[in-house]
């Protein structure tokens, strides 16, 4: 095959598969955003991928996680769509087929991920069919009377630019359609949460201001781990949770419902079990919403559910004890973050939050469903990925300030600072060390309950040249230091002492 014929198979290959995303895209305005190809492809690719390989991807990128999905999809079907274009320079029906081939996987996928609809397919069906007539269209264009392809062909050239432009027309006014038909942002924008029956402590002394982390985390900074590449839209209007399962009687409650019951709002702190030692997902923020075991009480739980297995309207299940939610935490049903209603990437318009245990037995986000059960009977999604069954928080401690590797003037007196949290137990002291010099203890700051993280400072006078270690560990609140032996989260959360290292310079 000569050169050019390759350079123009790979160019008719990309503008046939721009095709493709750009028609599915326009196409999934009608049915809603999950179903959008790419999308349907990697939501669907999450659930494909092996735990380890997921606990990479987080431990690597963090809550970046899903573009990196989103880059890696788009590169492998842009080199796809060469191979294909190239074949089809040579044999049509190869390139044919490899279009069929692709459009399948996406219809496959679309009809097997979470919470997926009959009509989750439409969009792939028309993307490929777009995809197919324009890769055979562009090829008429860019082949010759005598059978060769050129990419300078005139007619080819105007071919390929509206190709293009057509494309690339319909994936933005695709996704900005499916913004103005699906998004709830003016919904959240216009909704007024009632004053809360028991208001959260007034802070007084919980933020030391020696650390770049503040004891509130704004909500724009909040961590965000979940399986869906679109945060569902969820209308507040047309909410509704079933709570059903081993109860006396079962009940459906709209959002009006919900509100209309006496609402707490608490400072709490949430983990996310995927947390390294020394890691960011973990954020503190005033929750709203109304108590769960008050509502569990109501509906008549069975003493003998040990689960409350809840699924979040993307189709994620999430598994919490029971006996946790009703031992007297404030375990509630959120409508409210830091003052305003849920932002739509944290769950609006309603959210698990449990103090104490693991985002992924018990912060479900989106939340539309609630099942007593028991562990016997069922297991989340994360339970059945292989981590533990019940989840409950271990005592953490990092350092935040200053940052590892940072160069010191000898003779000067930084502040040392950090957080540390062991949530519904508390944390009694932190304590330091500076290379193999005795642990000395950092002053705290106050907390409104022990639900939330806790400040921490040291000042510390920076002393010779060279490379410094610090460490830090955390005492709960019986006194029982943190453990110092490293282990990896996956099953149950990481332990291990947060250490840096830093460098002391001569003035």
């Amino acid at each position: 095959m000569r050169r050019g014929d390759i350079a123009a198979g790979a160019v008719v290959g990309l503008l046939a598969a721009g095709a493709t995303v750009g028609v599915g895209e326009l196409v999934a305005a009608g049915v809603r955003p999950a179903a959008a190809p790419v999308i349907a492809v990697g939501n669907r690719v999450i659930l494909l991928t092996p735990e380890s390989v997921k606990r990479w991807a987080t431990r690597e990128f963090g809550t970046n996680d899903k573009h990196v999905l989103l880059t890696g999809i788009y590169t492998v079907l842009g080199l796809a769509a060469i191979v294909i274009g190239i074949l089809a320079v040579r044999w049509l029906w190869a390139g044919l087929a490899g279009v069929a081939l692709l459009g399948a996987f996406a219809v496959y996928c679309a009809l097997t991920a979470h919470a997926h609809r009959g009509s989750d397919a439409v969009p792939a069906i028309f993307g490929t069919l777009a995809g197919a007539a324009v890769l055979v269209w562009l090829l008429r264009a860019v082949r010759s009377d005598d059978g060769t392809v050129s990419l300078t062909r005139r007619q080819f050239l105007q071919a390929g630019i509206a190709t293009a432009g057509f494309a690339a027309i319909l994936s933005v006014g695709g996704r900005a359609w499916q913004h103005t038909k699906f998004g709830v942002n003016k919904q959240r924008a216009d909704l007024r949460l009632p004053p809360p029956a028991s208001p959260a402590p007034v802070l007084s002394g919980a933020d030391l201001g020696k650390s770049p982390t503040p004891f509130v985390t704004p909500n724009g900074q909040f961590y965000k781990i979940d399986t869906t590449l679109v945060s569902p839209q969820v209308d507040p209007r047309v909410w509704k949770l079933r709570i059903h399962g081993m109860v006396d009687h079962e009940v459906t409650l709209t959002f009006a419902d919900l509100i209309k019951r006496p609402l707490i709002e608490r400072w709490i702190t949430l983990t996310c079990v995927s947390n390294d030692v020394g890691g960011d997902l973990v954020g503190n923020a005033r929750f709203l919403g109304a108590r769960l075991a008050d509502l569990l009480r109501e509906v008549g739980i069975h003493p003998d559910a040990d689960q409350l297995l809840a699924t979040s309207d993307d189709g994620m299940t999430i598994g919490s004890p029971t006996a946790v939610v009703m031992d007297g935490r404030d375990a509630m049903l959120a409508v409210g973050m830091n003052g305003e209603p849920l932002p739509i990437d944290h769950g609006f318009p309603v959210r698990m939050v449990v103090p104490g245990l693991y985002g992924y037995v018990s912060a479900c986000k989106w939340i539309v469903d609630l099942e007593a059960t028991t562990f016997a009977k069922a297991q989340g999604y994360w339970v059945r990925a292989g981590w533990a069954e019940r989840g409950p928080i271990r005592l953490a401690s990092r350092i935040d300030t200053p940052r590892s590797g940072a160069k010191l003037l000898v003779g000067q007196v930084v502040p040392i600072a950090g957080v540390a949290w062991d949530q519904h137990v508390g944390v009694s002291k932190v304590e330091v060390q500076v290379d193999s010099q005795p642990w000395q203890e950092a002053r705290l700051a106050t907390v409104p309950s022990t639900d939330t993280w806790r400040q921490w400072v040291l000042p510390w006078k920076v002393t010779g040249t060279g490379q410094h270690t610090i460490r830090v560990r955390a005492f709960d609140a019986h006194g029982t230091a943190q453990d110092a032996h490293y282990m990896d989260p996956f099953p149950s959360g990481s332990t291990g002492f947060h250490q840096i290292l830093v460098n002391g310079r001569a003035p």
